[in-house]
């Protein structure tokens, strides 16, 4: 079975560094594990329009892409059945129109939300294969400039 899902790293580059918005769900150990928000994409949307829809849902801020960080493909077991889950990750740069930037963990699904200087990222974010996305920040970032 595939599953196919979307998310990304959304920005705040309003202050003195750039800060981004990680999630924090716990495992079944009760560890707070921080990664990037991210959701299945849902009939009729694109895998941009999803990552805007999850990001917003599971932090709180609208944000708009600018780029794709990449791929990240993987297998795991669910309800006896093999599933293949293909996630599409962007780069986003908050854009509310209201201005404000609060943070919310409404979401069921997530524990804590917090804003983390682009430099303590990596530092944070529980899973290598996301880590190894942060590489293509600059990049885009540049040519938002």
């Amino acid at each position: 079975m595939d599953e196919t899902s979307a998310g990304g790293l959304v920005l705040d580059r309003r202050g003195p560094e750039a800060c981004g918005a990680l999630i924090g769900r716990l495992d079944r150990r009760g560890r707070l594990l921080w990664s990037l928000p991210k959701g299945h994409v849902e009939p009729g949307e694109t895998e941009p329009q999803t990552a805007v829809r999850e990001v917003q849902e599971e932090t709180g801020i609208l944000g708009e892409v600018v780029g794709k960080l990449g791929i990240i493909d993987f297998w795991f077991v669910a309800d006896g059945r093999r599933v293949h889950k293909t996630v599409h990750h962007f780069l986003l740069l908050a854009s509310d129109p209201r201005g404000g930037l609060e943070l919310s963990d409404e979401d069921v699904e997530v524990s804590e939300v917090a804003w983390v200087p682009v430099a303590e990222l990596a530092a944070k974010l529980a899973h290598s294969d996301e880590r190894r996305l942060l590489a293509k920040v600059p990049e885009l970032l540049a040519d938002t400039a």
